[in-house]
């Protein structure tokens, strides 16, 4: 979604580093370069004014200009603005805008509950959602209109907070949508989750009531509440949800908004806070083409916090939402953080072992190639995988690289177990077949076992240089 936005800010920032020393003039051109990637974004243009001003501030400081290294001090601050703007880290205040700034504070309807943006104590705030207990038990209401994925997103948090030790429950409070029942218990036998729902039933308060009667019997620690939508806000749907939220007491009113909405996304976030006081945001459409100007402005806008963020249509693609990591990300640093813990949850440790000593034992097989090709696809898109590491993001091909990894895999699947074991007995028949059947060439199915035949001998040769190490602790010279 930033892919536009992170280039251009890469490009004023290759610039900066050439410069040796800044001045309030080269400043001043940098960051209005800055400011136009911003609104070619989408972002506010108000919101782009109140992040150049604050940036320029800084960036003209005593400390900056007379730095060794000023560009990177440029980048450094812009970083701490982004991460600043789109939420902040762990317990630190967003920065108040200046004056004329469309940030408002929320004022649910006299009479209502004032929902504070702050999980309960023992829950860690905002950024950090660490396993077994980061998040907060209770009552969830998921709230939006048609079309954003609440229905989805439901489902996608009730697996992503399961697998962090919590007992979802899902609670179908969408009486009006045809098939939404239907689509969110769907969700619930594809994830292993219990879906509650009375159909036929449209007061949604009698539903809720019912529904928290079997999460106690049941011994569910978490409900999350499906609520309908609208295609506009309207007063109806606003007091449904008000009578919905006196009645649970939500620890988390989430808004699921489109990030591809763009900033009408901002004004539909402004609406729902100031009617049922917000505590975060769920952002859908992470992984499209949009400008993605809404998602980071949104924070500025509502000073709620974005908390999740879909990243896929997969029901494993709801994350956490890190503004440090995402910040890194726009401006080429990379994720790596991110990238680890992906890998810890794709890859068996287990099976990690096992190929480590078929490594040892040179008994890598085309099978064993096969297994590592399809764990390394758990981990997303090849292109979201690099743009995780530093200098990465805007590399070139990464499409094509992509789709040889499918060519690759449907080399191997189109094999025999037998011949994936013991590739030796592919001859030129066997060859031609599998290339038909893969629906690739000749020379590209050759391709790939002559890289695997290398890979192995490579594997050979580092297997005896650690045996002769191990035995005479001296590094033997390499030849080249």
């Amino acid at each position: 979604m930033f892919d536009s936005l992170s280039q251009k800010l890469q490009s004023v920032f290759k610039n900066l580093r050439g410069y040796g020393k800044l001045s309030e003039s080269n400043v001043a051109d940098a960051l209005r370069e800055v400011r136009v990637a911003l609104l070619e974004a989408d972002v506010n243009y108000k919101v782009a004014k109140d992040f150049i001003e604050r940036t320029k501030q800084r960036a003209l400081g005593q400390e900056v200009l007379t730095s060794v290294t000023p560009g990177q001090q440029i980048i450094k601050i812009v970083h701490d603005e982004l991460v600043a703007l789109m939420g902040g880290l762990e317990g630190e205040a967003p920065a108040e805008p200046s004056g004329g700034s469309v940030r408002r504070e929320a004022h649910p309807p006299e009479g209502s509950v004032r929902r504070e943006a702050h999980p309960p104590e023992g829950s860690v705030r905002r950024e950090a959602h660490p396993p077994g207990g980061g998040y907060p038990t209770g009552n969830w209401m998921m709230v939006g209109l048609h079309g954003s994925g609440k229905t989805t997103s439901s489902g996608k948090l009730a697996k992503l907070l399961a697998k962090n030790g919590r007992k979802p429950l899902l609670v179908a409070c969408d009486v009006y949508r045809p098939a939404a029942i239907d689509q969110l218990e769907t969700l619930g036998r594809q994830i292993q989750i219990p879906v509650f729902a009375l159909r036929g039933e449209t007061d949604v308060t009698k539903i809720a009531r019912q529904a928290l009667a079997v999460a106690q019997t049941q011994d569910r620690d978490l409900v999350i509440f499906d609520t309908a939508g609208r295609l506009h806000i309207d007063g109806e749907l606003v007091q449904e949800l008000v009578h919905l939220r006196d009645l649970v007491k939500p620890q988390e009113i989430l808004l699921v908004a489109d990030a591809a909405t763009g900033q009408e996304a901002v004004n539909i976030a402004e609406h729902f806070d100031k009617a049922l006081g917000l505590t975060g945001i769920v952002l859908t459409k992470l992984d499209g083409d949009a400008r993605g100007g809404a998602a980071l402005s949104m924070r500025a806008v509502t000073g709620k916090p974005i908390k999740f963020a879909g990243v896929g249509e997969k029901l494993d693609e709801l994350e956490a939402f890190y503004p440090e990591r995402m910040a890194g990300r726009i401006l080429g640093m990379g994720d790596v953080v991110g990238l680890v813990e992906k890998a810890q949850e794709a890859f068996d440790a287990t099976e990690a072992e096992k190929m480590q000593q078929k490594i040892a034992d040179q008994t890598l097989n085309l099978e064993d190639f096969l297994a590592q090709l399809q764990q390394l696809k758990k981990l997303g898109p090849l292109e979201n995988l690099l743009g995780m590491l530093p200098g990465m993001s805007n590399m070139k091909g990464l499409s094509l690289g992509e789709g040889q990894l499918k060519r690759v895999e449907a080399i191997v699947q189109s094999m025999t177990r037998t011949e994936r074991r013991q590739p030796e007995l592919l001859n030129a028949s066997r060859r031609t077949r599998i290339a038909r059947g893969s629906g690739t060439s000749v020379a590209e199915v050759n391709d790939l076992l002559k890289q695997f035949n290398m890979m192995k001998r490579m594997m050979k040769d580092m297997g005896k240089l650690q045996k002769k190490i191990g035995r005479t602790g001296i590094m033997p010279k390499l030849r080249m």
